[in-house]
């Protein structure tokens, strides 16, 4: 029964999908051709709306077809006429979900940095292209020593994006780990945090020092399977997530963070790591914390 739940679950949302990706390729498509850049901006408001329609319209399959309790902590007064940046722990691909519970039409529609690879999933690459979500090609640090004129690609690509999200408000989603958590992945790491992986602070570097003046409120997501292994999508569909914590801490951004060079001057490198690595120690004892309830 669990698995049939899961595919008429699964058959719900890719139909959800169909219905509502024309219409949005559509907008995305004049968007290209529209004369001006209030044109442009109007194009991308009418993306953002369809997103989110597609959005509560997910989380109401959700609602019907699963058992699973989101529950939502902190967040009651969010906005949708400002900017956020959100920083999150990641451990599966269930976390998406759970940010869509917590954010979707209560902050503007978010942004995430994607893996390039994801641009070729069917409908979604699609929709993500649409949404104008900055797509980041990874390279091993063996490859980058073979290959030094990469070098800093990434952050190119951070910089371009964060100037197409100063035009409206956003939702910018960084996760600092990179990858999702793993207990292997830790190992390997050597991570000093229990329930994390390492953080890399160049990315939410970039992004301070482009949107850091626009931006309201750090967003301190921290996700939470309180029972059982690490979920899959598959264990959501099927019913076999009880229960999902999103537990959000509101935090003021010091414009200390977005005043500096992070690429040349490395005492301001310094500051930033420092700051990460203080945000990383506290949700450590978070995360420890909120499953000691369980």
């Amino acid at each position: 029964m669990r698995a049939l739940s899961g595919v008429i679950a699964s058959l719900l949302l890719l139909l959800n999908t169909l219905i509502l990706i024309g219409p949005m390729m559509l907008i995305a498509l004049l968007k290209l051709i529209a004369p001006g850049q209030a044109a442009k901006d109007a194009c991308s408001r009418g993306v953002m709306w369809i997103a989110e329609t597609w959005a509560e319209i997910d989380k109401a399959i959700f609602a019907l077809m699963t058992p699973t309790v989101w529950d939502i902590r902190g967040g009651e007064d969010l906005r949708g006429d400002t900017s956020y940046l959100v920083i999150s722990n990641h451990q599966s691909w269930v976390d998406i979900p759970a940010l869509v519970q917590a954010f979707n039409r209560k902050t503007p529609y978010f942004k995430f940095f994607l893996k390039k690879e994801l641009i070729w999933v069917p409908f979604l690459g699609l929709a993500f292209w649409a949404l104008d979500y900055p797509f980041m090609k990874r390279y091993s640090k063996a490859f980058l020593d073979r290959h030094p004129e990469l070098k800093g690609k990434d952050l190119e690509i951070t910089k371009a994006a964060c100037e197409k999200f100063k035009r409206m408000p956003v939702t910018v989603v960084n996760y600092l780990e990179g990858t999702r958590f793993t207990p292997a992945k830790r190992a390997q790491q050597q991570s000093p945090y229990k329930n994390l992986l390492r953080p890399k602070a160049g990315g939410v570097a970039f992004v301070l020092a482009a949107l850091g003046e626009q931006l309201d409120t750090l967003l301190d997501v921290t996700v939470i399977y309180p029972k059982g292994p690490l979920p899959g999508f598959w264990d959501l569909l099927c019913g076999r997530v009880p229960r999902v914590i999103v537990d959000i801490q509101p935090r003021e951004i010091d414009p200390a963070l977005w005043q500096g060079d992070y690429e040349n001057d490395a005492q301001f490198r310094q500051y930033v790591q420092a700051w990460v690595s203080r945000l990383w120690e506290e949700k450590d004892a978070r995360i420890a914390a909120l499953r000691e309830e369980f």
